[in-house]
């Protein structure tokens, strides 16, 4: 069995996953801390780690996957994360390419993914029992505390998500299961087609409807002269 590393506080949970990936831990590894003091977040950013209220671990993946496939096992984590948010809440989050968990036009979770040595690092934060968020996150963020008005189990959502990460894992190693994780996320994000969005590229702003996934698992946007433009990195946001 795959250990449990738990911490009531860590500057972050993908650090300490990755440390011990390094030291040759196995396959569903996981770390888990009641506190983040320097969560990560996608681009750099931080990730609000509220003592106590949200879930936050990181994973250890050894898949026998080549490194061009990172971008459709970050998608396979998100639908992993939206599946066990569904199981132990009833709510239907939506996910916003690549790895935004929605409920509403708020986010819920986020999903980081980094390469280290031969393992993936998945680091997975879930806003659970958030009653606020700090003026800077208020009009951005969510909890499912505050989308269902009740507290949830920290300990109950953590095994559903990691016995979901490991069903989208099987699926994605099998034959055919790169096909069949993009076919599951384009029927779960409403981001997949036909969605009119802005994305930032951080040296430029396109606008354009969302055209579908390419076979990397990139988004693909077409914008306002027909063009198709392909988003390997980006803040996508509905226009």
């Amino acid at each position: 069995m795959p250990q449990i590393f738990r911490f009531a506080t860590l500057g972050s949970t993908m650090r300490e996953a990755t440390a011990l990936a390094l030291q040759g831990y196995a396959h569903g590894t996981a770390v888990v801390a009641h506190e983040q003091t320097s969560g990560i977040g996608r681009h750099g950013h931080s990730w609000h780690s509220e003592p106590g209220s949200g879930l936050y671990v990181s994973i250890v993946l050894r898949l026998p996957l080549a490194p061009e496939a990172l971008p459709i096992v970050t998608l396979a984590l998100g639908l992993a994360t939206a599946e066990a948010i569904a199981e132990t809440t009833g709510l239907a989050c939506d996910i916003r390419w690549p790895n935004d968990i929605m409920i509403g036009p708020r986010k819920t979770a986020g999903i980081l993914v980094q390469l280290v040595d031969r393992a993936a690092i998945a680091g997975i934060g879930i806003n659970v029992n958030h009653e606020s968020f700090p003026p800077e996150l208020t009009g951005e963020a969510t909890s499912l505390h505050l989308a269902t008005g009740r507290s949830h189990g920290l300990e109950n959502l953590l095994t559903c998500l990691l016995a979901s990460v490991d069903r989208v894992c099987e699926i994605l190693t099998a034959a055919g299961g790169r096909a069949a994780i993009l076919k599951m996320f384009r029927d779960t994000s409403s981001y997949a087609y036909g969605k009119p969005v802005t994305v930032d590229l951080g040296d430029r702003t396109i606008h354009g409807v969302t055209a579908g996934l390419n076979s990397s698992g990139f988004l693909l946007v077409r914008k306002p002269d027909s063009s198709v433009e392909t988003i390997i990195s980006g803040g996508v946001r509905p226009a």
